[in-house]
């Protein structure tokens, strides 16, 4: 009866292990699409920064320009 005491252990551990491997599937489905979320939430946020430092770049080259007009104008008075 040693024998069958064992199979019924064996066969405890492996349904067992096949519980645990179910839930770790399931918690690595969750960390996937929490993974998909940020990497989308952090592609939104770099396109953001982009069109800021854009826009900062327009700006400071048009600076200058003004600020040549100005001098130009005050040298002519």
């Amino acid at each position: 009866m040693s024998w069958a005491r064992d199979a019924v252990a064996a066969i405890r551990k492996i349904v067992l292990i096949e519980d645990r491997m179910e839930t770790l599937t399931a918690q690595v489905k969750t960390l996937a699409e929490s993974y998909t979320d940020i990497d989308r939430r952090l592609v939104r946020i770099e396109a953001k920064f982009e069109l800021i430092e854009k826009m900062g770049a327009a700006r400071r080259r048009e600076l200058p320009a003004k600020s040549q007009r100005q001098k130009d104008s005050r040298k002519s008075e």
